[in-house]
């Protein structure tokens, strides 16, 4: 049944995906598979780094519950008092991790530069120019859920303020150092280009077309076979989508917060982690402090998708089950949700738990 599905996620002599399922103690299955360069008919293997994009957030969310243990900020403070904004004054940092802040979310695909333009790159013109452009409210705060990456923006500017240090510096000595995660595994640059995988795009498919419209012509590489090779970048805002790393590391991430002892949180941080929010009106949300929450059949689980340019991801945590899967693709278009609930139900459903696997 897993080979089915596993093959079905994976087109002949194009990009690949990993997948990687672990419980608090050890990793019950992981797998690579496709091909990390096309061109270069380079297979794709667990050792290759991806651009993880949205996934960042939770890693955003987790950095912003350190700092709320250690007293540096309450949840309900407001974000005007930390950091300048043309949004409404009222808006708080709660409401910014759980996404009812009210902040528009204006489609992002140009907010990035390529990696051989990241020396010059000025994150605070970038932003500046961002808030300018989309300077009014999209709704009153705490009124409704709006998901929104200028609001992990800001929650980037946030703990570079209150750290004085820059966001992924913040990162890597707190979270990905706490985990011994070293800098080629995961971080906010690509330490090794020939051990990042290429991102590709399918040529003539809807988003080769559209994305034409609306990304500059200088993201687009080379044709690889059927497939459009997507140049290396960086999001402009690292605390909103510039995660790179694997699927290993991801799950190294997951499995610190499956365990009773977290090394990134303590219990307080953890439960907010895990807690479901509200609006106002007392009506919930889907949404955590830095997860999102569906079901899968009767299991409900914790869950952060990205995508962008040449990748696409998704992470989840089961707690009922005490499981979690990260699924890391080096391709834009990929129906995550339909099979990566179709190899998690082989991890999450009672008494049918698969061997330990790798490839």
């Amino acid at each position: 049944m897993a080979q089915k599905i596993l093959n079905q996620l994976t087109p002949p002599n194009g990009p690949g995906f990993q997948y990687v399922v672990v419980d608090k103690d050890a990793t019950i299955f992981e797998y690579s598979t496709g091909l990390a360069d096309i061109r270069g008919n380079k297979p794709l293997d667990l050792n290759h780094t991806l651009a993880a994009f949205s996934m960042t957030k939770t890693l955003t969310a987790i950095a912003m519950l350190q700092m709320v243990e250690q007293g540096r900020l309450d949840l309900d403070d407001k974000l005007i008092d930390l950091f300048p904004h043309p949004y409404d004054p009222d808006v708080t940092i709660r409401q910014l991790l759980a996404h009812t802040a009210g902040i528009p979310n204006p489609i992002p695909l140009k907010w990035v530069h390529l990696v051989d333009d990241h020396s010059v790159y000025d994150e605070k013109e970038a932003l500046t120019a961002v808030l300018e452009k989309h300077h009014k409210s999209a709704s009153q705060p705490g009124t409704k859920y709006r998901y929104s990456n200028i609001g992990y923006w800001l929650l980037g500017q946030v703990i570079e303020q209150l750290s004085g240090v820059s966001f992924p510096r913040f990162m890597q000595e707190h979270v990905f150092a706490r985990l011994e995660l070293p800098p080629a595994d995961i971080g906010f640059l690509i330490e090794d280009g020939g051990n990042h995988a290429k991102g590709y795009l399918k040529k003539w498919s809807f988003m080769d077309i559209a994305g034409r419209f609306l990304i500059e012509d200088e993201v687009f590489g080379d044709t690889e076979g059927s497939w459009i090779h997507i140049r290396n970048l960086y999001p402009n805002g690292p605390s909103f989508g510039g995660a790179v790393g694997t699927a290993r590391a991801f799950s190294v991430i997951l499995q610190d917060l499956l365990s009773e002892q977290s090394r990134l949180l303590g219990p307080t941080g953890k439960q907010l982690l895990f807690t479901q929010q509200a609006v106002a009106s007392g009506k919930k949300v889907d949404m955590t402090l830095g997860w999102h929450i569906r079901q899968l059949d009767s299991s409900t689980y914790f869950y952060k998708e990205g995508g962008g340019a040449g990748f696409c991801a998704e992470m989840r945590i089961y707690p009922e089950s005490g499981v979690a899967s990260v699924l890391m693709a080096n391709r834009t278009s990929f129906n995550f949700k339909k099979h990566l609930s179709g190899l998690d139900r082989l991890f999450v459903a009672p008494n049918r738990r698969m061997p330990v696997t790798k490839k």
